[in-house]
């Protein structure tokens, strides 16, 4: 099959989130069989056009209209032999910024990219059987393939998945006529609450949206979770699917992971000891037996943050070490430096994020704290137990698909879940943690050992999305 894979971000290219993470590993997965031709469509930020690591070709430049705007488009292909064909689209106008949202124009940048990106596949007469766009700033390609497209490519079926439904492109209705450009018939497409809603009108014209976890599928079925958009996404009917997303194990493997200072697997598991009293030197916490608790995480309130808060100083009472690295919203910031000011040895806050620190806290610790409101997917949890580190979740979104809870009797499961969104409920799930931690030390070394002999790849993810495509065509 011929796939274009479309997103606003990619590591190693550029990266704010999960979905750099998910737009890294899974073409590379897709086109490691070299039976699909994959390619994947990027907007030229300056942070990559000025990094000369990435070595590009000019293909091409034309220009497009938005309205009245009639706007250069600079058709770049990066240069390597293996891996998908990567392209990035040149704005300077629009993407020659420090950082990748957050401007006032972010609707007008990413209208513009994904028109730009169907002339660009046009132009390069790639004639792909699927279409896949990733989150709202791709939204607009099925809108537009469309309404002006559809005679290039006229069997292309499009794919659309939600990697967070917070975020939906929400502009003002003003925007349908000042940016968009298209005939008053799609006006009904793209409004919804008396405004332009990127996100609705993908799910609404995409052939199949997909979220990335199945429980998240279910989920946004309903309105606590779906943020306005239940009902469209419950129209879908069994054209909503979930995936549950996969890690990139050749670049989270504990085996021969550079930043620890002794690389570990199941097998070998005591060098988790070791990096774990490196972990309590280097973060000036006490040299004990107790466990270490992490977070590797945007300390905002969706990801559990006010419960941890609620619980912290109870939680600092019992004979456990804390670590967390991250940044994030003000309030969290300096609610949880204070305490740890408060806690010197027992509390390590770290107001950063440092990739290779962040390798050696999955490593180094013995439990990791993901008390989400919601989360659609989550790496950290699938990325804490394959450094042999348990889980301590809430049964919500990809959480509820990844950590079956643990059961001490039978030894199946993987980590302590709790059921319901609530400080308490969260600590007894740590407290029960604790007590086999500390009551049956064997067992605990076999759970974190068997957590890190599951298969978190994206093999078996890439296998579904390829028969879903499959189903399209």
């Amino acid at each position: 099959m011929r796939i274009a894979m479309i997103a606003s971000e990619a590591a190693p290219f550029v990266k704010t989130g999960g979905l750099g993470d998910v737009l890294q590993a899974l073409p590379a997965e897709l086109a490691r069989s070299g039976e699909h031709e994959i390619s994947l469509f990027l907007p030229y930020y300056k942070s990559i056009k000025y990094n000369p690591a990435h070595e590009v070709e000019l293909l091409t430049s034309f220009t497009i209209n938005l309205t009245w705007r009639q706007q250069y488009v600079g058709l770049f292909r990066l240069m390597q032999e293996q891996g998908p064909a990567v392209y990035f689209l040149d704005n300077e106008y629009y993407f020659c910024r420090d950082g990748l949202y957050g401007f006032y124009d972010d609707g007008e940048r990413f209208a513009y990219f994904s028109k730009a990106v169907l002339a660009a596949i046009n132009w390069l007469e790639l004639r792909p059987e699927i279409l896949h766009c990733h989150d709202w700033q791709t939204a607009l390609v099925p809108v537009y393939l469309d309404a002006e497209f559809r005679h290039c490519l006229p069997d292309a079926k499009t794919v659309f998945t939600i990697h967070n439904v917070e975020y939906q492109g929400k502009m003002g209705a003003e925007f349908f006529n000042e940016v968009l450009g298209l005939d008053d018939c799609w006006r009904g497409v793209c409004a919804y609450d008396g405004c332009v809603n990127f996100m609705k009108a993908a799910i609404l014209k995409a052939d199949l949206v997909t979220t990335v976890s199945e429980n998240y599928a279910v989920e946004l079925r309903y309105p606590y979770f779906a943020h306005g958009l239940s009902g469209i996404l419950a129209a879908k009917g069994d054209r909503l699917k979930g995936i549950t997303n996969g890690i990139d194990t050749e670049v989270y493997n504990p085996g021969a992971d550079a930043a620890l200072v002794q690389p570990f697997t199941a097998e070998t598991f005591a060098g988790k000891q070791v990096c774990k009293r490196a972990l309590q030197k280097e973060l000036g916490l006490a040299q004990t037996d107790a466990p270490i608790l992490s977070m590797v995480t945007r300390l905002a309130s969706h990801k559990g943050i006010d419960l941890l808060c609620y619980i912290l100083r109870r939680l600092l009472e019992r004979d456990l070490e804390l670590v967390i690295v991250g940044t994030g919203e003000a309030k969290y910031e300096h609610a949880l430096l204070s305490v740890a000011n408060e806690y010197p040895g027992k509390f390590s806050m770290n107001l950063r994020f440092d990739s290779a620190l962040a390798s050696r806290v999955y490593a180094g610790s013995d439990m990791y704290l993901m008390p989400s409101k919601s989360e659609p997917c989550g790496l950290s949890q699938l990325i804490a137990m394959h450094y042999g580190t348990v889980p301590i979740v809430n049964a919500t979104g990809g959480l509820r698909d990844t950590v079956p809870p643990y059961n001490a009797e039978t030894g199946e499961g993987r980590g302590y879940t709790f059921q319901s969104y609530n400080g308490d409920d969260f600590l007894g799930a740590i407290d029960r943690a604790l007590s086999d931690y500390y009551g049956t030390p064997e067992a605990w070394a076999k759970l974190a050992k068997s957590d890190m002999s599951v298969d978190f790849s994206w093999t078996q993810p890439a296998k579904k999305y390829i028969a879903l495509y499959q189903s399209l065509i």
